[in-house]
């Protein structure tokens, strides 16, 4: 994992996630150190990248969900990349993770745990080497612990976590980091 990425969770292990211009205005004022792009289009997103970035914050696009970009093709990466000033980028898509880590971003490989199936599949994941793993939901401590354990990444998880003991049994299962789309979890 690239050490800036490390200090911001070290620093500050809640990340915001964002949907909008105004959820991006309020992280952008608040102590987060990494801000999740889950939203714009491929007109939008050098400007929300540059405002993450003139915040003095690092920007992480999910590429998923960027209008034009989503989708499994490996040049939405090389356009992220160029493009934009974004400092890395998550999917569900390995390839796109894997062309990602050839163009030096940071990976967040993403992964819905819903069943023993999908841990299962999870284990692939060793073969990709992402950054690290962003497991969802964020609310299975054992699921989270089990994660780590047999793929030796590191792991952020998030989705459904509301409160401050959530954030701290995430943490304390093994989560280098939670995300959120709830200011009030930002600032706590």
């Amino acid at each position: 994992m690239e050490q800036r990425f490390f200090d911001a969770f070290q620093e500050n292990p809640i990340i915001a996630s964002v949907r909008d211009d105004r959820a991006l205005r309020d992280a952008l004022t608040t102590d987060v150190r990494v801000v999740f792009i889950l939203y714009g289009d491929i007109l939008s997103l050098p400007q929300i990248a540059e405002a993450v970035r003139a915040a003095g914050k690092l920007s992480v696009v999910h590429i998923d969900l960027i209008a034009g970009l989503s989708g499994s093709r490996e040049i939405a990466v090389d356009y992220l990349r160029r493009s934009t000033c974004a400092d890395g980028m998550i999917s569900t898509h390995p390839n796109l993770v894997q062309r990602a880590k050839e163009l030096r971003l940071f990976t967040l490989l993403r992964a819905f745990i819903i069943d023993s199936v999908a841990l299962d599949a999870l284990r692939s994941a060793r073969s990709v080497r992402p950054d690290a793993l962003d497991v969802l939901p964020g609310l299975m401590p054992s699921v989270i612990r089990t994660v780590r354990e047999q793929t030796q990444l590191p792991v952020l998880t998030g989705g459904l976590i509301t409160r401050k003991q959530e954030v701290l049994s995430a943490l304390d299962a093994g989560a280098l980091a939670i995300s959120s789309a709830r200011p009030e979890v930002w600032r706590m």
